[in-house]
């Protein structure tokens, strides 16, 4: 739940200010970089939310310590349909290529920090065990120049979540009124935003709102690009620098027990049937209530989550 499972520090630090941009990006296929492809399919709607952890060194630190949140893209009411039709932040980065900017928040000290991106799929929230929500985290190691202020209030990793927090255990299938999403608010002088795209080519440049006033850009300066590894997660900021601590597994929970996931995002049990005309990529929906997209799978088997959800698995 901190930064992933087996994710170990490397020696590399990404050199920010306080106030620069910097653009987390993921996609669901390892090298696949497409813009026309959701970043993390699959229907895996959810919130989007950044943590960071003041270190004192960002090259060897484990994540033990306090987590504060700098950023949320979470949800919003869509006109029609149930949970699963409204914006999501993880909506927001499928459809923006596979891309969410926000700035560092400029009355943080300066020194080392860890930034732990989080995206939250909700698809099986709702569903017994082995299903559940899935956490999907990585860590990156930064040093920041130019901040000022302290350290906010902060939280454990794990204590923050619970299994039966309302915006963990839920079933997104419903119509929903309001969604509460895990953790801490956001500290001052971070920032949030109401998700707004539901396609791709849709506002990917919308304005965030900063905590106590103001706004952040949501497009990088001079934006760099530089992966350790092709993986899920990567990183971008104003300037050129290594990009640190990536993995490539989600963390799974459900109601009853948190547990971490190697292998797969989910376990399951049941297959679904039928195999259709084209095929899902592995982790890509195959099936459930309403569906009409590929119900067979170019990697895996198509199993049963929930009646709503089948994935390729």
């Amino acid at each position: 739940m901190r930064c992933n499972v087996g994710t170990v520090p490397v020696s590399g630090k990404c050199s920010v200010n306080a106030g620069d941009v910097v653009t987390i990006e993921m996609h669901q296929q390892i090298g696949d970089r497409d813009c026309s492809v959701e970043g993390i399919g699959g229907a895996h709607w959810g919130p989007v939310q950044v943590y960071m952890s003041k270190v004192t060194d960002s090259s060897t630190d484990l994540g033990a310590g306090g987590w504060f949140k700098i950023y949320a893209d979470t949800w919003a009411k869509y006109p029609t349909g149930d949970g699963s039709s409204d914006w999501w932040g993880t909506k927001d980065m499928n459809y923006c290529c596979g891309k969410l900017s926000f700035a560092i928040p400029s009355n943080i000290p300066s020194g080392d920090y860890l930034l732990r991106p989080e995206a939250l799929a909700l698809h099986a929230a709702g569903a017994p065990p082995p299903n559940g929500a899935q956490f999907y985290v990585s860590c990156f190691q930064l040093t920041v120049s130019g901040g000022s202020g302290s350290v906010p209030p902060t939280v454990s990793f794990p204590g923050a979540y619970s299994d039966t927090d309302p915006g963990i255990y839920i079933n997104i299938y419903q119509s929903l009124s309001t969604y509460i999403a895990p953790g801490p608010t956001v500290m001052p002088g971070g920032a949030t935003k109401s998700p707004n795209v539901l396609s791709f080519g849709g506002n990917c440049a919308a304005t965030s709102t900063v905590i106590g006033g103001g706004s952040n850009p949501t497009t990088a300066k001079g934006t760099t690009t530089t992966p350790k590894t092709t993986t899920p997660v990567t990183t971008t900021k104003t300037t050129t620098g290594p990009t640190t601590k990536t993995t490539t597994t989600p963390v799974v929970t459900t109601k009853t027990t948190t547990t971490k996931s190697t292998t797969t995002p989910v376990k399951t049990t049941t297959t679904a049937g039928g195999t259709g005309g084209c095929q899902s990529p592995q982790y890509g929906q195959c099936g459930g209530i309403g569906w009409t997209g590929c119900t067979g799978c170019s990697a895996g088997t198509c199993s049963v989550l929930n009646p709503y959800y089948s994935q390729c698995v």
